[in-house]
């Protein structure tokens, strides 16, 4: 029987169209390990970013995994003075989520999310289906039928 994730239950339970990859049992850990085991362009796999405000806001940054989050064009795209990184020990009270297996859908509860607007050179994208080794792929209008994001150019 094949694994299914919760992301991937979540996309099934609303009919949403999408293809999944799994890369468990390999030795790939970075996204760009991830993107290499899978034959895939890394500008078209992302990674899941949580960050935290100033104001305590936390917000959700998806960029290729072969590029770094900008923290000041990240803060300016949700409206903050600056944003950083979450660390690793609050990803999982935060978002239900651990390093390496966060997802943008079906965290404990949504947060503002920004994808990097070179997302839109792709017909689909490829990100974490929300555990470590599976990965979904589905188009951005099939995304925005599960959680609301604006695109930006948010990475350095």
């Amino acid at each position: 029987m094949e694994h299914k994730t919760n992301v991937m239950r979540e996309l099934d339970k609303l009919k949403i169209d999408y293809s999944h990859y799994c890369y468990a049992g390999t030795d790939a850990i970075s996204g760009i390990e991830v993107a290499s085991v899978l034959n895939q362009n890394p500008d078209k796999v992302f990674k899941t970013l949580v960050t935290i405000s100033k104001s305590k806001k936390h917000y959700v940054f998806m960029i290729p995994v072969a590029k770094e989050l900008d923290l000041k064009k990240a803060a300016k795209a949700v409206g903050e003075k600056s944003v950083e990184m979450l660390k690793s020990k609050e990803l999982l009270p935060v978002t239900g989520y651990i390093h390496g297996g966060c997802s943008p859908i079906g965290m404990k509860k949504f947060f503002t999310t920004t994808i990097d607007k070179s997302a839109e050179k792709f017909d689909t994208i490829i990100f974490s289906a929300g555990k470590i080794g599976y990965q979904v792929e589905l188009s951005l209008d099939n995304l925005k039928k599960i959680i609301k994001f604006e695109l930006s150019d948010i990475t350095e």
